[in-house]
């Protein structure tokens, strides 16, 4: 390869990361669709581990754009089994119930 050709592809290469065309650059172009919809780019959603029902919260901070992922985890999940019980629970729910009435 000549110098003249090396530096033209050199030219081309800073054309693409100037325009934002180039993959492995960091900066990443997105449009914003008619109802406000951005579609984030594979490389970037692979990368963050973000998958289709992924919760991000969205905020303004000195005027850009920032989404958080949040944790995928259950509420419910994170707290079950923290109680620590002696009995069963069919017999908690018989001494709540009490003795049944004789009709």
């Amino acid at each position: 390869m000549t110098i003249e050709r090396l530096t033209f592809f050199v030219w081309i290469l800073a054309l693409f990361d100037r325009l934002g065309m180039n993959s492995h650059n960091e900066r990443m172009r997105v449009i914003v669709s008619e109802k406000g919809q951005v579609i984030i780019p594979r490389q970037l959603r692979e990368r963050l581990g973000l998958h289709t029902g992924q919760i991000l919260d969205v905020q303004e901070k000195e005027r850009k754009f920032v989404a958080t992922k949040l944790p995928t985890s259950d509420t419910v999940d994170t707290i079950f089994g923290i109680l620590k019980r002696k009995q069963k629970t069919d017999q908690i729910i018989k001494d709540l119930r009490g003795k049944a009435d004789p009709r």
